[in-house]
């Protein structure tokens, strides 16, 4: 059975317009999926990237033009200027973090839950209530919010070097158990030709 780490952060848009498409085609072909949020402004540093508001204007106006595209191809409704946005990722990150080790929820639907309360519904994702109606509509116990911070600290450092040593500059980007790397939300249908076979 295929496996996939899947590195993201809680304020990635592009990760938003992914949907649940991750979580189908990992139905489809059986394959399991590891949720690894990580600090995306020190994997910027880090990996040659550069923090959004430190872009040209140019490739900040692309930026613009692909989500927006984006959000019709995907059928998802999308704030191209989010007000809560950038706000501290921490938070949600430790909240999904202690979600996958207790398990008994639905971790897509947590994850997307977050996702689009960022970059549409105009809610502060840093905030203990937001976090905790998240965990609640995915089936997790939202007290996961005040507990193993941690735990939860630790793993998202982890994760980062993890993501650095395997090859991660971005989000979102999966990462196949036998080193395959696809990089965008944009790559979901070349990872799924990929499990079947066709790539």
């Amino acid at each position: 059975m295929a496996h996939i780490d899947y590195y993201f952060t809680t304020l990635s848009p592009f990760a938003y317009l992914a949907g649940m498409r991750l979580e189908e085609v990992a139905a489809k072909h059986g394959a399991s999926i590891t949720y690894k949020p990580l600090d995306i402004m020190a994997l910027f540093s880090r990996t040659g990237g550069t923090a959004p508001k430190d872009r040209h204007p140019n490739r900040m106006e692309y930026r613009m033009q692909e989500l927006q595209r984006g959000g019709k191809k995907a059928g998802l409704p999308i704030n191209l200027k989010p007000m809560f946005w950038p706000t501290n990722p921490a938070p949600s990150s430790y909240a999904i973090i202690a979600a996958q080790n207790a398990g008994g929820g639905d971790m897509g639907a947590l994850v997307h839950s977050v996702l689009r309360a960022c970059q549409y519904e105009e809610k502060d994702i840093a905030q203990d209530d937001v976090i905790k109606a998240c965990l609640e509509a995915a089936g997790f116990d939202p007290k996961l919010a005040d507990s193993g911070l941690l735990a939860g600290a630790e793993t998202y450092g982890r994760n980062l070097e993890e993501a650095i040593a395997n090859g991660v500059f971005g989000s979102p980007f999966y990462i196949l158990d036998d080193g395959q790397r696809f990089f965008g939300q944009d790559r979901i249908d070349d990872l799924d030709a990929y499990l079947a076979g066709d790539l």
